[in-house]
């Protein structure tokens, strides 16, 4: 009886996976078309053609399951969307929009780590051995995404915080510095 609850827990983290990459395959797009960088443009178009690919391991899990993937929306992975859809719709330029999406991209991989890793840790409980190994690809892809955007950031954080708008003044040159504490 407990593996049943098991399993239904399992199957329930699957649809809220699936629900997650399908929102995600929607917004991707919108991520590319607001990159000002080439390489972070060309990584949401590139990740999103993975996240179709880990919509298709988690269909395949659902054939081996027999189990519809459908009937669940994932209101954590909407959260996030919308987030990333309200960067979007600030009124960033340049690196610093750049550095706005990157943000939201990686909380939404973080999500998703979480979220596959739990996942892959149920298959390998339940025994679904097939599973394990679609999931544990999956966790690995998305783990190198997270990597690749800190990577991305480094640069493109130190180019937004040198896009200062000439109509505005760093308030923190301004201000006299506090004297030094002496331990």
């Amino acid at each position: 009886m407990a593996t049943e609850g098991l399993k239904e827990l399992y199957i329930d983290e699957l649809k809220d996976l699936y629900s997650a990459e399908n929102q995600l395959v929607k917004a991707l797009p919108k991520m590319a078309k607001a990159a000002n960088s080439e390489e972070l443009r060309e990584g949401f178009e590139a990740h999103l053609e993975q996240t179709k690919e880990h919509v298709q391991r988690l269909e395949q899990i659902f054939e081996l399951l027999d189990e519809s993937p459908k009937g669940k929306k994932c209101v954590g992975m909407e959260g996030l969307v919308k987030e990333g859809s309200e960067a979007i719709e600030e009124d960033f330029q340049g690196a610093v929009m750049d550095a706005a999406l990157i943000g939201a991209a990686q909380r939404v991989e973080h999500y998703e780590i979480a979220a596959y890793g739990t996942a892959c840790e149920f298959a390998k409980v339940l025994g679904e051995k097939e599973h394990v190994s679609l999931l544990q690809e999956t966790l690995e892809e998305e783990k190198e995404t997270d990597e690749k955007l800190t990577e991305l950031a480094k640069d493109i954080n130190a180019q937004a915080n040198e896009d200062v708008p000439e109509d505005q003044t760093d308030a923190s040159k301004s201000r006299p510095k506090a004297p030094k504490r002496v331990a």
